[in-house]
């Protein structure tokens, strides 16, 4: 069994903003794969099934992002779940939009949804996806930057990156997070130039396109300009006793 939890705000204020895209992960993932309609549980929304033919619950805390270990701390216990069984999405103001990055076990990086998890479940061994949402370029903005709304132009990239997680999210269940992160990163950028698509070499001479072995003919003498010749041919005879 896996335990997925999207972190992030509840209400609809808080609906399209970047702390929430770990919400809007959850929303994707319970979509794309038909899992249950949420009801309330362990402090949250919570949504199960089967992906990838594993037993799965969908977990949205209702705790607002602070307290979020509540709820996941109440679901691991009531499952017995290891920590490697629970998948954590969230918010990342370090990695610039549309980038995101794996990691089983670390620190919070100041994350306070991750704070509260770490001390609830006492272990920090639980898989982290973490989801780039920029950074506002001042740390005394960095609150008003994540309980802000995605910006139109970023729905794009928001939309293909969050059904990628849904569609990708067998390869953690596997901690195959190499595989995860490059095809994500595929479906939100598109494919890496490899070196069979490499810009071809510089063409060949035309001379040379079709007779690589080749050895050119030598050119044929010139031959001597006609009034040229008739004068070197008297001052000949003339030597010789002819004229």
């Amino acid at each position: 069994m896996r335990l997925v939890v999207g972190l992030g705000n509840p209400g609809p204020k808080h609906r399209n903003n970047r702390h929430n895209i770990g919400f809007m992960a959850a929303d994707e993932i319970v979509r794309r794969h038909g899992l249950s309609a949420p009801r309330a549980k362990f402090q949250g929304d919570v949504s199960e099934g089967q992906i990838g033919g594993e037993r799965v619950i969908v977990l949205k805390p209702a705790t607002y992002m602070n307290e979020s270990g509540r709820a996941v701390g109440e679901a691991v216990r009531f499952y017995k779940l290891a920590p490697e069984d629970v998948i954590v999405i969230y918010d990342e103001i370090d990695l610039v939009a549309a980038k995101l990055r794996v990691k089983q076990g670390g620190g919070n990086a100041g994350h306070n949804g991750l704070r509260s998890i770490d001390a609830h479940l006492g272990d920090k061994n639980y898989w982290r996806v973490r989801l780039g949402v920029g950074h506002p370029g001042d740390k005394a903005q960095v609150k008003n930057y994540v309980l802000g709304d995605f910006s139109r132009a970023d729905q794009k990239w928001l939309s293909a990156e969050l059904a990628a997680v849904a569609d990708e999210l067998p390869a953690l269940f596997e901690a195959r997070a190499s595989d995860f992160m490059s095809r994500v990163a595929m479906a939100v950028h598109g494919p890496v130039q490899g070196e069979a698509e490499k810009a071809p070499g510089k063409p060949k001479p035309a001379n040379e396109e079709n007779n690589t072995n080749a050895t050119a003919a030598p050119a044929a003498p010139s031959e001597p300009d006609t009034a040229v010749g008739n004068a070197l041919s008297r001052a000949m005879n003339r030597l010789r006793g002819r004229d």
